[in-house]
């Protein structure tokens, strides 16, 4: 197969953007499912969704974290979404965007009906910390899929890697029996094929129920 057919089959390829809420009033009407994407800011979510979609820039990758301000959806070819949430858990943002931002994100993620999972991004050398925790805690209730990408993999030695890996699926049991865990490098590409295996099963049969 070649490279240029090989990136045609891929689930996230030739995503598009579509558009940007900041008000919670203003999510658009559900046409799709939806996966999110979610975690602290510089875990590295732009990089991981830009590596799944087979894009440089699609999501903005920036070395300042708590650039993601608003959600962004993109939209799959097979009719469903991809969004990309504010990052969490960044310090020096002014006290009146936070508490928009977690407006926003609670807003969204407690009554999206759409909502097909969760894609929880970690950086794999800290991940589960306290805000990463309450935030499955206070997801748990939807009875939603959370899928853990530990990004930024390949800054870990193999034995990290397993004993990270081991570790963070032990402790995700805690919170829910369907709450799965992967490694990830968008700097080596790899963890894309389990990824995408791990998401296209959330949208099986679901992907158009909204149109």
């Amino acid at each position: 197969m070649s490279i240029e057919s090989e990136s045609n089959t891929r689930l996230f390829a030739h995503a598009n953007f579509v558009t940007s809420v900041a008000d919670p009033a203003r999510l658009p009407r559900p046409t799709g499912a939806e996966i999110a994407f979610a975690g602290r800011s510089n875990a590295g979510k732009s990089s991981a969704i830009n590596t799944l979609v087979g894009e440089k820039r699609l999501a903005f990758v920036s070395k300042t974290p708590g650039r993601t301000q608003l959600i962004n959806y993109f939209e799959l070819r097979n009719g469903a979404y991809l969004t990309d949430l504010p990052g969490y858990g960044y310090a020096d943002v002014p006290p009146d965007v936070q508490r928009r931002w977690g407006m926003l994100l609670e807003r969204y993620l407690a009554t999206r009906e759409a909502l097909a999972g969760l894609v929880l991004v970690m950086d794999a050398r800290r991940p589960l910390t306290k805000l990463d925790l309450q935030m499955l805690a206070w997801f748990r209730p939807r009875r939603l899929p959370v899928h853990c990408l530990l990004t930024k993999a390949d800054k870990l030695s193999r034995l990290e890697q397993t004993q990270t890996l081991r570790t963070t699926r032990d402790k995700l049991a805690a919170y829910g029996a369907a709450n799965t865990a992967q490694l990830f490098s968008s700097l080596k590409r790899t963890g894309i094929d389990e990824a995408e295996s791990v998401l296209g099963s959330w949208l099986d049969g679901t992907a158009g129920n909204f149109r």
